[in-house]
């Protein structure tokens, strides 16, 4: 059996859960708008943590947020956040709870008033993933100024949690650019994978 070469992440190598994840989904490009603000929101709550707290505690957070149907949890009230800061299966961040809460309405907000969450942040890339040619942590950037151009447009929605670098992790994960080093195998297979179907 050859011998898998992947990005060098930091406690990646030998957890199972990890290696799934940069294998199937990370870099692969999500145009699909539930799904693109399931991720945003999951960002969100991973501020000041590792993204692998985040990844295992994700079923969790797809239990106690309806599977992160916007419709629902823009009707979340007082008892649905008692509830989630009692769920010892999420983080329990009233902030962050809060802003997820929000960002459910200011989502069906936006579609109300025609605005296709997807469509509007991929405008922001210029609608097909940009395609970097990193060799090691070294080159990857902590955020860029398209980074902080779509920071600033979902602050300008009234979103929280969602600073350059979570959104340039954000980037990152729904392939809106491949950071897979061009040493993994991952590399070129979601580079194939590039544009809008």
């Amino acid at each position: 059996m050859t011998e898998i070469h992947r990005c060098t992440w930091r406690g990646m190598n030998g957890d199972p859960l990890y290696e799934a994840y940069h294998d199937t989904e990370w870099g692969v490009p999500e145009w699909d708008s539930r799904a693109l603000w399931e991720k945003l929101v999951l960002d969100g709550f991973q501020a000041g943590l590792s993204w692998i707290t985040i990844l295992r505690k994700r079923e969790a957070f797809r239990a106690a947020f309806a599977d992160f149907d916007p419709e629902v949890v823009a009707r979340f009230g007082e008892a649905d956040r008692a509830r989630l800061m009692a769920d010892a299966g999420i983080i329990r961040s009233n902030a962050k709870i809060d802003a997820a809460i929000a960002g459910a309405r200011i989502y069906l907000d936006m579609r109300e008033r025609g605005e296709d969450f997807s469509r509007f942040l991929w405008d922001i890339v210029g609608d097909a993933p940009i395609q970097n040619a990193f060799t090691g942590m070294g080159d990857v950037p902590a955020q860029t100024p398209l980074a902080v151009d779509m920071a600033k447009a979902l602050k300008a929605k009234g979103y929280k949690f969602c600073g350059p670098v979570i959104v340039y992790a954000f980037m990152q994960a729904v392939g809106m650019v491949n950071d897979h080093f061009v040493t993994c195998f991952r590399h070129e297979d979601c580079k194939a994978l590039g544009h809008r179907h």
